[in-house]
């Protein structure tokens, strides 16, 4: 992808591959400087993303095979675990019936972050409001897992780090994003450090619901400076309903 897009149907094309992850570094870095100018290509970006993020409704729950932690033993270099001690999906919590629908063979360390994320938040305190609450996992392009979104309608909305994110480079932020399921564009919502959590009024959202879009961007210090995302999405996740 040397000259600009033009052409629709290529333009289609790569925003799905955009957001599926499978430029090179060249078309990447190409597609990137276009789509901080081009309001059609990010509106192609945002549909792809709405399109492909549904598909993880349907997913069937995924089994991690037994060679598994050995392998992952392996690869660390650690001290196998005894059988017994390794850790054993409790199938028959809802809860965890949630996470698998995120998990992979390959990611399941972090899912099993992701269960305890789950379950830790589950429990509201005494004094929360009534409202209907939400939560959306974040993840990466490989799919580790890396953050946890809450939102309390009437309450506040919390990003919780539950995986390791490495800093930005120099000069560069991440902006937390949320977009609703059929809005034309995303809103900011502020700011992030790494491994912090954040909080805001849920007032702050434009909608709360099912399926709204929450992203994590790496932009320049300061901030996106076209009130919209410029930079290369790091995590992303839609919210279900708790």
């Amino acid at each position: 992808m040397n000259a600009p897009l033009t052409i629709p149907e290529d333009r289609d094309a790569a925003a799905g591959e955009y957001v599926l992850g499978t430029l090179s570094a060249e078309e990447h870095a190409a597609f990137v400087q276009q789509l901080a100018v081009d309001d059609d290509l990010q509106a192609r970006v945002y549909a792809w993303q709405d399109r492909l993020l549904g598909l993880a409704r349907h997913a069937a729950p995924v089994d991690p095979p037994a060679t598994l932690w050995p392998r992952i033993e392996q690869r660390l270099g650690a001290t196998p675990l005894p059988a017994t001690a390794r850790p054993v999906a409790p199938a028959n919590q809802p809860s965890w019936r949630l996470v698998r629908l995120w998990q992979s063979a390959s990611g399941f360390a972090a899912a099993a972050a992701v269960a305890l994320a789950v379950l830790l938040v589950q429990q509201p305190p005494a004094d929360a409001p009534a409202g209907p609450r939400y939560l959306a996992v974040l993840q990466g392009p490989d799919k580790d897992t890396g953050w946890v979104v809450e939102v309390t309608a009437g309450d506040r909305v919390r990003l919780v780090p539950i995986g390791t994110t490495a800093e930005p480079p120099e000069g560069k932020t991440l902006q937390f994003w949320t977009k609703a399921e059929g809005a034309t564009g995303p809103t900011s919502l502020g700011l992030v450090r790494t491994g912090a959590v954040y909080e805001l009024p849920a007032q702050k959202l434009p909608q709360i619901g099912e399926r709204q879009l929450f992203e994590l961007t790496l932009e320049p210090a300061g901030g996106s400076p076209i009130g919209r995302p410029t930079g290369p999405v790091l995590f992303l996740g839609k919210s279900v309903r708790m």
